[in-house]
């Protein structure tokens, strides 16, 4: 195992334990039935079950159920049918290629403030988290400052996702936090329901960026980032899969990779090993493109988040910066660091 991967692995087994040490154990196991819970690892039947399972976007301790009692919205992630399929398309068109483009100066300002010339050690979390704040505030028409409405959608992240993911002690209180971590959230944005888009943006990209570039460094890759980011970034959003793990529900019975699943089975769909992230060299066409999902499922954000890692990896490759000291942060919604302070080369 490399210096990089070991490494990041730990930001996996320090964020959640439990739930990472099961995924561990049963990774072999293409599909896997756990009572009424079914875990699913292999690529085939990842992509079978987003794009032929029907279902519930409004399950209990799924994402969008979860969303859906903590906001009391109607929000893109536990809309149903036409209503859902129209704020798909509206989303789509604005992180596309021309939506993507006209943000592009949003990032780029943060990081020509924060990284310059690299001539000294920087925390590069903070930066990271200025950028996804800057980058949602444009996209929610927030007038907030960015480095506020990015700590309130980090808060509120960590607060839901004790909702749907498994832990070893019960945590007393842990509704009533996450509904005031919503509300503060909400009360910083324009329209209500677009708190779990500012919920997404901000953590994938905080949960992203970071191991991403330190990656990069402990494995000396600035050459490939110098002469092709978009694809270095695309390989590395691969390795970290930085939304590890999504929490569906099945809406009808169905058969996965000639298993059944039942109608309110809950499913643990495994993006990290449908991407094959504990390999170097995928062999699955699809792995690259699973962290993600897939299909009708596909994340709006992807392109913007590759868009983000290249242009960073782009900004940094002339430097070629060493990983200096990387903290995990186990009180994160997804696997990311608390600190990622990287700095010049040795001479």
């Amino acid at each position: 195992m490399t210096a990089a991967r070991r490494a990041d692995r730990t930001v996996y087994l320090r964020s959640h334990p439990l739930l990472f040490a099961l995924l561990a154990a049963t990774r072999h196991r293409p599909v896997l039935r756990l009572g009424r819970t079914v875990l699913i690892h292999h690529p085939d039947a990842y992509r079978e079950v987003l794009t032929r399972v029907p279902l519930d976007r409004t399950a209990e301790r799924t994402t969008g159920g979860t969303a859906a009692r903590l906001t009391g919205g109607s929000l893109l992630f536990d809309q149903q049918g036409a209503e859902h399929r129209t704020a798909r398309r509206e989303l789509t068109a604005l992180l596309g290629p021309a939506g993507v483009a006209a943000l592009r100066p949003v990032w780029e300002r943060v990081l020509d403030r924060h990284l310059g010339g690299l001539d000294r050690p920087v925390d590069l979390v903070p930066a990271v988290r200025e950028l996804a704040g800057a980058t949602a505030a444009a996209l929610t028409g927030s007038d907030a400052p960015p480095v506020r409405l990015a700590l309130a959608a980090e808060r509120a992240a960590a607060a839901t996702a004790r909702a749907h993911l498994p832990a070893l002690l019960p945590r007393p209180g842990g509704a009533r936090r996450a509904r005031t971590a919503a509300d503060r959230l909400s009360g910083l944005l324009p329209d209500p329901r677009d708190a779990m888009l500012a919920v997404a943006a901000v953590n994938t990209t905080l949960a992203a960026l970071p191991r991403a570039v330190a990656w990069c460094a402990r494995e000396r890759l600035w050459d490939l980032a110098r002469d092709d980011a978009p694809a270095l970034a695309a390989e590395l959003l691969r390795r970290t899969a930085a939304s590890p793990v999504l929490p569906r529900a099945a809406a009808a019975d169905a058969t996965v990779l000639g298993h059944r699943v039942r109608r309110g089975d809950r499913l643990l769909l495994v993006a990290r090993h449908a991407a094959e992230a504990q390999h170097d060299t995928p062999t699955h066409p699809h792995a690259t493109l699973a962290p993600f999902g897939l299909g009708p499922h596909t994340c709006p954000g992807a392109a913007l988040a590759r868009a983000q890692l290249a242009t960073l990896l782009s900004t940094l490759a002339p430097h070629r910066p060493r990983a200096l000291r990387t903290t995990p942060h186990p009180g994160s919604a997804l696997p990311s660091y608390r600190t990622c302070v990287i700095g010049p080369p040795r001479d």
